[in-house]
C-alpha cells in the first residue's frame, strides 16, 4: 500500500467490511489504531500502524491479492450481497467458489437495469470510481415509450434543473430506431438516467449500461462475467491516480 492511507478505504480494502460499514464501525470507536480508538474515517494510516477491530488484526491486501471482476448484469438481480426480500443477487451469479474475497460492487445497478458492473476487493479504486466527486463515464443504451422530440433533445443537451440539482449530459445520441437513444454522463447520482427522460415527459422503458470508467460488454452475455485481464487493471490504476 502507499505510505498511508484512510482509514475507512483501509478496512474497505482489507476485505473487513463495506465502505458504509467501515463508518459506522470507526465513528462507533470499535476500531483502534496502535490500541487506540479512532473516531474520524479521513484518519491517515501509516504503513507501521497496526490496525484491529476488537482484537482482531487487519491487514490491507497488497495489490497482487486484489481481485477485478467484469459482470454482464441481467434485469432482476439486485446490486447487493444479499437481501432482505430474498430477491436474486449479483453474487448469484458469481458464487461458484472461486472468490475467497469480500467482493464489493462499484456503484449500484436497479433491479431492473442490466449492463456492466464492475466488482472488486481493491479500495482505493472503489473510492474513486464510485465517489460521485470523481465523475467517471457511464454510457447507457435507452429504450423510451415515445420518440425523443427535438424539444426534448435541445433541453436535455442543454443541462437540466432536477429536485437534486443540476445535471449535464456530456453527449446524446438518437440510435438505429426513433425511441432509442444513447447517453453519455458523470454523474451516478439515484436513477439519474430514468429522472432525465422523466423530466421532459418520457418513460425508460429498458435501460442497459453498455459503457463505464472505458469498460465494455464486449465478449459477455447477459449473465456472464470475466476477470479484468492486466491492460484493464492498469488503465483502472491510472485513471484513480489521475483522479
Amino acid at each position: 500500500m502507499s505510505s498511508k492511507n484512510r482509514l475507512d478505504l483501509y478496512l474497505t480494502q482489507a476485505g473487513a467490511c463495506s465502505r458504509r460499514k467501515a463508518d459506522e464501525l470507526i465513528k462507533a470507536g470499535e476500531i483502534t489504531v496502535n490500541h487506540w480508538p479512532v473516531t474520524d474515517p479521513t484518519y491517515d494510516v501509516l504503513e507501521r500502524d497496526t490496525v484491529r477491530y476488537k482484537k482482531i488484526i487487519i491487514k490491507q491486501k497488497p495489490e497482487a491479492e486484489c481481485v477485478y471482476v467484469l459482470l454482464y448484469k441481467p434485469a432482476g438481480y439486485v446490486t447487493t450481497a444479499s437481501d432482505d426480500k430474498n430477491r436474486k443477487t449479483i453474487f448469484d451469479l458469481i458464487s461458484d467458489g472461486k472468490f475467497r474475497e469480500r467482493l464489493f460492487p462499484i456503484g449500484r445497478l436497479d433491479i431492473n437495469t442490466t449492463g456492466i458492473l464492475l466488482i472488486t476487493n481493491d479500495g482505493q479504486v472503489t473510492h474513486k470510481l464510485a465517489h460521485p466527486r470523481y465523475e467517471v463515464e457511464k454510457v447507457y443504451q435507452v429504450i423510451l415509450d415515445k420518440p425523443l422530440a427535438p424539444e426534448a433533445q435541445k433541453a436535455i443537451r442543454s443541462g437540466l434543473h432536477l429536485k437534486d440539482g443540476a445535471i449535464t449530459v456530456d453527449k446524446l445520441e438518437i440510435g438505429y430506431t426513433p425511441t432509442s437513444v444513447r447517453i453519455t454522463i458523470h454523474s451516478g447520482r439515484n436513477r439519474i438516467v430514468r429522472r432525465i427522460f422523466e423530466s421532459q415527459g418520457y418513460t425508460v422503458t429498458k435501460l442497459e449500461r453498455i459503457g463505464f470508467a472505458g469498460l465494455n460488454k464486449r465478449g459477455l452475455s447477459l449473465g456472464q462475467w470475466r476477470f479484468l485481464n492486466k491492460k484493464e487493471i492498469a488503465q483502472l490504476r491510472k485513471l484513480t491516480l489521475e483522479k
